[in-house]
């Protein structure tokens, strides 16, 4: 068994990538961190901002808003969430989201933290001045494909 160091990140601390799905990731504890028991980032997305329906297969989500609102479809019912309102995603539950509010910032908890590659095959690194990355649905699918870490099952329901 692998000794882990502790890991502390203050606010703004984090490798910084851009989803290119939208929005901007920083990771607070990687699945390296925690020994691979979960994943813990902060994405900040603006208004609009959609994923497609979509499931995890092998991990269970939970999302924590920290700031902002988003609209929730899971497995087909719709729901409001707000600054400091959770959602528990068991695994093989069919969900999305859509922005609502000019910015979300929202911790995702993900557990086993194995889905890393995903989200590392599917994003660029922040570079200090530069743009943002671009959304590129197509590369969001090609992760997914790649690493199983996400079944894509249909356009956004909103």
């Amino acid at each position: 068994m692998k000794t882990l160091a502790v890991t502390v990140r203050e606010s703004g601390e984090g490798e910084q990538r851009w989803f290119c799905g939208g929005g901007l990731i920083t990771w607070k504890a990687t699945a390296d961190d925690t020994g691979g028991v979960f994943l813990l980032f902060e994405d900040q997305m603006d208004a609009g901002k959609v994923t497609p329906m979509h499931l995890h297969p092998t991990t269970d989500e939970t999302f924590y808003l920290l700031e902002g609102d988003i609209l929730l479809d899971v497995d087909g019912e719709q729901r409001s969430l707000g600054a400091g309102g959770v959602a528990v995603i068991p695994r093989g539950v069919p969900h999305a989201f859509m922005v609502t509010s000019p910015v979300v910032r929202m911790l995702c908890f993900q557990t086993p933290g194995n889905n890393e590659a995903f989200y590392r095959l599917a994003s660029e690194p922040v570079i200090a001045g530069g743009p943002a990355a671009a959304v590129d649905f197509g590369r969001i699918r090609a992760a997914a494909e790649q690493t199983g870490a996400i079944e894509i099952l249909g356009p956004p329901p909103f």
